[in-house]
């Protein structure tokens, strides 16, 4: 298994495969069929990024920032403006520093997400990639409304090597969460990691009982660090964008998991989504395996879809 072991990055480059022959591709003949830099050639790349997913704001700021870097560089070939259309949408992506606080503290992480977006696979590869860098993890199995969730849980938990809270199917989710921050409080755990119900078209009771989890945990564990993480599919590309709309009127989303990003020709939705948002994609997933689950670079991510070396850092690790 090692020898044939590619890092992330190239990973990253093979995953986004169908993004790029989406959009790069798309760009690739703009910049080789047009002969001047006009307005035509500009709709044209507007064209191209919004049928990648990355929405019409996103893409209207995108273009807006080449015309003013054109204007500033006195560029006239098309050609040359495919290094400023890079970093245009690099800047697009840019929220500063993607904090990833929650794991240097005592810490509670909120999972949310619609059903079938892989919510509890990621929370069970989170879990195991904090258990690898020495912290004390403990799971809650709050999602006990979908059949199976709990079993899921379970062998995830079984798998990563962590502890997991859990009563039966059917069971009022605030009780597990209850029961786990005792737990959590009482091992000295580093993290809590919950897992939660996904019935968004039973919006109503799902956002009332999110509330509830919440007041829980600023009840029992106020001194606990706060991070929500809403779990999307790529492969839904703009409908991902308003289910994060739909949850953040119910939490404070701190952070974004965007998977299935391997099988979708959708990836621009990434660039929207912390666009359009302002909340970061702080992990991406491109495979089933635990290690397929990372941390989320934009530089990265860009050079992956234009296929340009990954920059450098100061660990390399491959």
């Amino acid at each position: 298994m090692g020898q044939g072991k590619k890092g992330f990055f190239g990973r990253l480059v093979e995953g986004l495969a169908k993004t790029r022959n989406s959009i790069v591709t798309g760009i690739d003949s703009v910049f080789s069929g047009f002969s001047a830099i006009d307005d035509d050639f500009y709709e044209e790349i507007e064209e191209t990024l919004i049928m990648g997913d990355l929405g019409i704001q996103t893409t209207m700021a995108i273009v807006e920032d080449l015309r003013k870097k054109v204007k500033e560089n006195h560029i006239k070939e098309p050609a040359e403006c495919k290094e400023l259309l890079i970093s245009s949408i690099k800047s697009q992506m840019d929220l500063g520093e993607n904090a990833y606080e929650f794991e240097n503290r005592k810490s509670v992480v909120l999972v949310i997400g619609v059903n079938g977006v892989g919510k509890t696979t990621s929370v069970g590869k989170l879990a195991g990639q904090l258990k690898e860098e020495g912290k004390h993890v403990i799971l809650a199995a709050a999602d006990t409304f979908r059949a199976a969730a709990v079993e899921q849980l379970t062998e995830w938990a079984n798998r990563a090597g962590v502890e997991l809270i859990a009563q039966q199917e059917g069971s009022d989710p605030a009780a597990v969460i209850y029961d786990a921050i005792a737990a959590a409080k009482s091992r000295k755990a580093d993290v809590l990691i919950c897992d939660t119900a996904g019935r968004l078209h039973n919006k109503k009771n799902l956002m009332e009982e999110l509330k509830k989890i919440n007041r829980i945990i600023d009840r029992e564990y106020p001194e606990a660090y706060r991070e929500t993480l809403v779990v999307l599919d790529g492969t839904t590309g703009q409908n991902a964008l308003s289910q994060a709309r739909q949850f953040m009127e119910a939490a404070d989303i701190t952070g974004i998991i965007l998977t299935k990003l391997d099988g979708t020709a959708k990836g621009g939705i990434a660039v929207a989504i912390q666009s359009e948002l302002g909340i970061p994609v702080k992990y991406v997933g491109i495979g089933e395996k635990i290690d397929d689950l990372q941390k989320f670079n934009a530089n990265d991510f860009v050079n992956a879809l234009f296929e340009r070396p990954a920059e450098k850092k100061e660990t390399a690790e491959e």
